[in-house]
């Protein structure tokens, strides 16, 4: 019996021992396949330097300014100026239409033109319009007085001499005996015929008479009674028509009596330009200061409105605008430095930086881009607007940093990872990056440090037995 549990305890050892040398060799194997592995492995000692984080694009090189001139009008083109590449001022003549083609309204207009830029001088230059209206106030004003000192009798009886009175009574008198002698003359014909030529006489000195009658009663009556009520209401009339006079001379003179008045002198000018502009459409000017970068037409050539006529640029400044992703727009700063080079200049790094900043993205081909622009801060005659440009912003520069190359770093179980070697074995080590540039990338956390050796190419041998992992 006691044979037999020594026999039992016998073999449990046995089977522990076998499996213990089992679990030694598959560790001391997977040692050295993580050893031999590793024999493999391209390797890099860390350390501190520095990081320069880029943002690459393209875009189109652009002037400052540009235009396309076109003609406004119907013509034969008479001169032609500049040619392409000449340099030119702003309003500077470009070229112009032969009169003689032109229709009579801008054939006319030059007349048009004569006569209200003298009527614009006249008005800021002459005081006759100053000296008029002080000159019609004054009138205005006695006119005014008038009427009123007439209107404080017009509801009262009218005030006169004794013999004034006297005399228009007598002459009521005189009249009536006139009439009546006039009437028994007349009568004396009472019988005769019509076409009686002493009847028509008489019939005529009656009328007379009886017509210097009620003349005299009416003066001797104008004298004797007050105003009738349609004379006050003329009076009340005469009053408010010549205040109205007076308001309207005080509010003229008010406008002139420190010179012309500015609203007149704008109106005029505004009508001298309107002429002007009129004029201009037999001719091209440029409306800024640049380079002339395109042509068209020859002297002698018919043109339509639209047609096109020159093309020109400012190129005192050259800008690129290009497209950046959503993802990178918030390390977009204005200010930022820029490198860039273009397509059609070989071995050449231009340089400048961004100016502007859009605040709002537009969507193109399902994909979120911000529009930013960038000056070209050392231009020659080799950029040209529409070359292509590439430019690579820094968005940061940092100086003594731990890096590491990005072509080491692992994503597993969505963290990042790279592999160092500690004692001839490699070994995982999660971190976290923060900016980055084409080929490196800041450490900004994890078990890392200057001197370690990083692993650039990790095996898929050991990674895998290390919970796997893919490139980041």
């Amino acid at each position: 019996m006691k044979k037999s549990t020594k026999s039992k305890v016998i073999t449990w050892s046995v089977i522990g021992v076998v499996l213990l040398g089992i679990i030694a060799v598959i560790v001391v194997n997977n040692i050295n396949a993580s050893k031999a592995a590793a024999a493999t492995m391209q390797t890099q000692v860390l350390e501190k330097g520095d990081l320069t984080a880029i943002v690459g694009a393209t875009g189109t090189v652009r002037a400052n300014q540009s235009a396309s001139l076109v003609w406004q009008t119907n013509g034969r083109i008479e001169s032609i100026n500049v040619v392409i590449g000449d340099k030119v001022k702003t309003d500077e003549e470009l070229a112009t239409l032969a009169q003689s083609s032109l229709s009579q309204s801008i054939i006319l207009a030059q007349s048009d033109l004569v006569t209200a830029q003298r009527n614009l001088d006249e008005l800021i230059n002459s005081d006759t319009a100053r000296a008029q209206a002080q000159l019609n106030l004054a009138n205005a004003q006695q006119n005014y007085d008038k009427v009123r000192w007439n209107a404080v009798y017009a509801d009262k009886p009218r005030e006169t001499s004794q013999n004034t009175l006297d005399s228009a009574s007598a002459a009521v008198v005189i009249a009536q005996d006139r009439v009546d002698r006039a009437q028994k003359e007349y009568d004396k014909y009472g019988e005769s015929s019509e076409t009686d030529l002493l009847k028509a006489n008489a019939l005529s000195n009656l009328a007379a008479a009886k017509k210097a009658l009620a003349e005299a009663k009416l003066s001797l009556n104008y004298y004797n009674d007050a105003p009738d009520t349609k004379e006050v209401s003329i009076s009340s009339g005469e009053i408010a028509v010549a205040k109205a006079k007076l308001d309207d001379a005080q509010r003229e003179w008010d406008r002139l009596m420190d010179g012309p008045d500015p609203a007149d002198i704008e109106a005029a000018k505004a009508r001298v330009a309107a002429i002007e502009a009129t004029l201009n459409l037999a001719k091209i000017s440029s409306p800024f200061a640049g380079v002339i970068t395109d042509a068209a037409g020859m002297v002698g050539n018919i043109v339509n409105p639209n047609a096109f006529a020159f093309r020109v640029d400012d190129l005192s400044q050259m800008f690129i605008d290009v497209e950046i992703p959503e993802v990178d727009i918030n390390r977009i700063k204005v200010g930022q430095v820029v490198a860039m080079t273009f397509d059609a200049i070989n071995a050449a790094e231009y340089q400048g930086k961004i100016v502007e900043v859009a605040r709002i993205g537009a969507i193109s081909a399902g994909a979120v881009n911000f529009k930013v622009t960038i000056e070209v801060l050392n231009p020659d005659e080799q950029v040209m607007p529409g070359m292509t440009a590439a430019v690579n912003i820094v968005v940061s520069d940092l100086k003594d940093v731990l890096t590491i190359p990005n072509r080491a770093v692992r994503l597993v179980e969505g963290k990042r990872v790279v592999y160092i070697l500690k004692n001839g074995v490699a070994t995982k080590v999660e971190i976290e990056i923060g900016s980055s540039s084409d080929t490196l990338s800041e450490v900004i956390s994890g078990d890392l440090k200057a001197g370690d050796v990083l692993i650039l190419n990790p095996s898929t041998d050991f990674s895998s037995m290390m919970s796997g992992g893919r490139p980041f």
